[in-house]
């Protein structure tokens, strides 16, 4: 779900420039950097954007090289929601059998056990994959409308950054993976 939410942040350390002045542009900088390395957050869901600064204001703190500034902006967001119907590129199916890997868009895990995935076998090599009878077959690159069936946080942990886990379920109507549509197969 894209959500707007309003977040504060001190900003300590923007280098004033040869006049002795800072930036509005250095302090947007720094606050896309922070969203950047921050990726995404536990209440607020993955930052995509900002989309507009509400204040600045400057607070002197004796002692300190360069001034702090309070910040406040908005920022458009995706958090992911159960219940929720996404779409998703597999990115890897699993050779055990068990499953595949989907991202959609800044969701880079999401899970879709093999048990969620009614009516297809899987099919083991080079290229495994799973295959319908009627439906199609699901392999890496293909698009899957699937629905989330929970989330979870997992913050800071092995080589995820600020992540959000997703189990997914294509065991519904009009899920499942996407024909592909070619330039030539549409009429007008």
């Amino acid at each position: 779900m894209l959500c707007e939410v309003e977040l504060v942040k001190h900003v300590s350390f923007c280098k004033p420039d040869r006049n002795g002045l800072i930036s509005r542009r250095s302090i947007i900088t720094y606050l896309l950097k922070y969203l950047l390395r921050e990726k995404a957050s536990k209440d607020h869901g993955y930052f995509l954007a900002i989309t507009s600064i509400e204040s600045i204001s400057l607070k002197v703190v004796k002692g300190l090289q360069y001034p702090w500034f309070h910040v406040k902006f908005k920022c458009r967001t995706f958090m992911p929601s159960q219940g929720e119907i996404l779409q998703g590129v597999v990115d890897k199916v699993l050779r055990s059998g068990m499953g595949l890997l989907l991202r959609s868009g800044p969701l880079k895990l999401a899970y879709l056990s093999a048990i969620k995935m009614p009516g297809y076998r899987f099919v083991p090599g080079e290229n495994p994959s799973f295959v319908h009878d009627q439906l199609g077959k699901i392999e890496a690159g293909v698009v899957v409308r699937f629905a989330v069936l929970s989330v979870r946080w997992i913050g800071r942990r092995w080589d995820a950054r600020n992540e959000f886990a997703v189990l997914a379920s294509i065991d519904g109507e009009s899920l499942g993976p996407l024909p592909l549509v070619q330039p030539d197969d549409i009429e007008l």
